[in-house]
């Protein structure tokens, strides 16, 4: 202490006294903390503890110059000199006295500022996993009006030893070095509730600066006898917190929102359950009022933390405040004892308009931010359907749609989102087959450019093409999405996953609907599109619903023009053996027969490939044995004589229809079928050409057959090999 001479002495502290020196060389002024120390080994290891503080460097913190051991002759005691800058434009702790007699608010900005060098300083001694354990407004500084650091960082011996802390709150400690009265009584109250039984962590400098971030707030209507009661209750009774949040937003404290979401999680008794510095920063400044701070602008770029999403995803901002909704994240049942109600607020989804919708700000606000948005989407593929408000309209869908866009190049977040357009439009139209299903261009742009921007992930092209599906069940859409390039990309799609069947069939399942409504169209995709389709349908020969819809799509894209000549026997083939396949499934076994009548009525070959399905087999058998599974069903028979009639037009293939047994099947058919003008006109064409061929000189009154009679068939086994 020779080269300083004392100035002043301030009031002392919990850990010791404070002395305002100045350096005889240089008259630069310090400031010189004196800890008592037990003994010799006590001084020396918290010497060591602090010697690596000397070696740090941030504009925030307000660094130790010097540190020795002295010897105290006049009270016979050992202490440690910790010598750092002075500053006398005073402390936190000065700023808060003078708000409490005005009964004044802090100014927001001023605060923002302030509380940014903080946590600036406060992350940056937690990145080095040094513990400031001596967090408190008198510890933080003002260089000048705007600019703060933190100051009088201790060490675990220094803090922790039991028999020092207990003489150290003795007014006689005082005494013996000349100060009267015992200073601040408060000194304690910033520690967290571990910290008093010697435990500390950075969990515990978290809890300080929530009771300094606590006192700031509030010190407007507390005084400083209230604050104090105040931190100490809620170490023992967490609901303490409550009520003064109330009247924080009651009285309109500016950033009142801010403090309902970091508060409870600050200042849990539980250590582990608090947040981490990067958390706190995290949140704080998400705060709009916080978006000019240069710490804020680097935040920005960082992650939104998990459970904040989920705060936030329990209703919006107003309702927080209203409902205290921000201790109730994500089933996490520790964080119940914070006070902070822990139960759940169940939604009425269908009670609001999409304005009051509780998702609505939160994707909004953080529009910007994936991933908020991806856990916003998940919740609601999570919700119970009867908290959905299904159906959604357009309108909503559009707005969550609009959001996601912008996050187009994240897989995640469009396989999310596509997965619940596919909930929501599913089950709304199980709910009610009726609905109306909101099929907008925005909607349907989306999903082409989410088709075009992962074409290599299974499961998002899976998921969109069953979305599309289910818009496109209702018609009306084949114009805009043949636009769209749906059928060259479905094309594309079928290529390379070709060996997927899930793929396979959401994309012949959507082309099947689609199809059916398609009124001018381009043939060149679609003449490429068969060629897939038929490729599909003999790399999965075995399964039934793929040769279902491929059987619907070829029949479709017959009607159109768009099989090629070349490609004619092998859709036959295909057709053909999807029938053998699966005899049973009524959809199937019609659009095979109308495509097989589409194709033979423009083809010879066709027809020729039909009646010699290969070699020592005939289709004609085939059509014999659909004939007796479906024989009640007027739109199986009509189909199976529109596909008779065609071939009958084919001179070459008429004696091999007669010996087949055609022309007993088809007047078996005409006595059953009366009241069917469709039927029965297809009936009398087949026995006209097959009559005229086996006597040419009959006439055609003579061909009739007998109204009501049966002829025998001929005895054949159902399926034959």
């Amino acid at each position: 202490m020779e080269k300083y001479q004392l100035l002043q002495m301030l009031n002392p502290g919990a850990l010791g006294v404070n002395l305002v020196v100045e350096e005889l060389e240089t008259e630069t002024k310090f400031l010189i903390k004196q800890v008592e120390c037990i003994d010799e080994h006590h001084a020396n290891k918290a010497l060591e503890e602090l010697m690596p503080l000397l070696k740090l460097q941030h504009p925030n913190l307000s660094l130790y110059h010097e540190m020795f051991i002295m010897w105290n002759n006049e009270i016979s005691s050992l202490f440690l000199c910790l010598v750092m800058d002075y500053y006398s434009q005073g402390t936190f702790q000065n700023i808060m006295e003078n708000k409490r007699k005005l009964k004044a608010v802090v100014d927001t900005e001023w605060m923002h500022t302030m509380l940014s060098q903080v946590l600036d300083a406060i992350e940056y001694l937690h990145k080095l996993n040094i513990v400031h354990r001596n967090l408190k407004p008198s510890n933080i500084v003002l260089v000048n009006s705007g600019y703060c650091k933190l100051q009088d960082m201790s060490s675990q011996a220094l803090m922790t030893h039991e028999a020092k802390w207990n003489v150290r709150a003795e007014e006689g400690v005082w005494g013996r070095l000349g100060m009267s009265g015992k200073g601040d009584p408060c000194q304690k109250s910033w520690m967290a509730p571990e910290a008093l039984k010697f435990s500390f962590s950075t969990k515990s400098d978290i809890w300080s600066l929530g009771c300094i971030i606590l006192d700031m707030a509030t010190c407007s209507f507390l005084n400083d006898t209230e604050a104090m009661q105040l931190r100490k209750a809620i170490r023992h009774h967490p609901g303490s917190l409550k009520p003064i949040l109330k009247t924080m937003e009651e009285k309109q404290i500016p950033g009142t929102d801010v403090y309902y979401l970091l508060l409870p999680f600050m200042l849990h008794i539980n250590p582990s359950d608090r947040l981490a510095i990067k958390d706190v920063m995290q949140v704080t400044f998400m705060s709009n009022s916080f978006k000019s701070s240069s710490v804020a602008l680097n935040m920005q770029r960082q992650k939104v933390p998990i459970f904040i999403t989920d705060v936030l995803l329990e209703g919006n901002m107003a309702n927080i405040l209203g409902s205290w909704l921000c201790a109730s994240f994500v089933n996490d049942s520790r964080h119940c004892d914070s006070g902070i109600g822990s139960q759940r607020l169940g939604f009425d989804f269908q009670s609001v308009s999409w304005t009051e919708h509780p998702l609505k700000d939160v994707m909004q606000n953080f529009s910007s931010r994936p991933e908020v948005q991806l856990r916003a989407i998940n919740k609601l593929l999570t919700m119970p359907e009867d908290q959905l408000g299904l159906p959604w309209p357009t309108e909503l869908l559009e707005e969550v749609i609009s959001i996601i866009k912008q996050h187009g190049r994240i897989l995640d977040i469009l396989l999310s989102t596509c997965s619940l357009l596919l909930r929501v439009l599913g089950q709304a139209l199980a709910k009610d087959p009726e609905a109306e299903i909101p099929r907008s261009s925005l909607i349907i742009s989306f999903l082409m450019d989410t088709l075009r921007s992962h074409p290599n992930s299974e499961r998002l092209v899976n998921v969109v093409y069953n979305v599309l599906a289910i818009i496109s069940s209702q018609g009306q859409i084949s114009e805009e999405l043949e636009e769209e390039g749906l059928f060259q990309l479905a094309q594309e799609n079928l290529e390379h996953f070709q060996e997927d069947r899930d793929i396979c069939l959401s994309i012949l399942s959507l082309l099947w609907s689609l199809l059916v409504d398609v009124v001018t169209v381009d043939k060149e995709p679609l003449e490429q599109l068969s060629g897939m389709v038929t490729w599909v349908l003999a790399t999965h020969p075995e399964d039934v619903e793929i040769a279902e819809a491929g059987c619907a799509v070829l029949w479709l894209l017959s009607l159109l023009g768009c099989i090629k000549e070349s490609q004619f026997e092998q859709v036959v083939v295909l057709l053909l053996r999807s029938i053998q396949l699966c005899p049973g499934r009524v959809l199937l076994v019609n659009n095979a027969f109308r495509g097989l009548a589409s194709l033979a009525k423009v083809s010879e070959l066709v027809a020729f490939r039909i009646v010699v399905l290969e070699e020592g087999s005939s289709g004609l058998h085939l059509i014999q044995d659909i004939y007796k599974l479906y024989k009640d069903d007027p739109e199986v028979v009509e189909n199976l004589c529109m596909l008779l009639a065609h071939l009958t037009s084919y001179k070459e293939i008429l004696p091999e229809m007669e010996s087949g047994g055609i022309k007993d099947l088809v007047q078996v058919i005409r006595g059953r079928f009366t009241s069917s003008l469709e039927l029965i006109s297809y009936a009398d064409e087949i026995l006209q050409v097959l009559e005229a061929n086996a006597q040419p000189g009959l006439q055609e009154d003579q061909l009739e057959p007998p109204a009501g009679q049966e002829a025998p068939l001929q005895g054949e086994p159902l399926f034959r090999p």
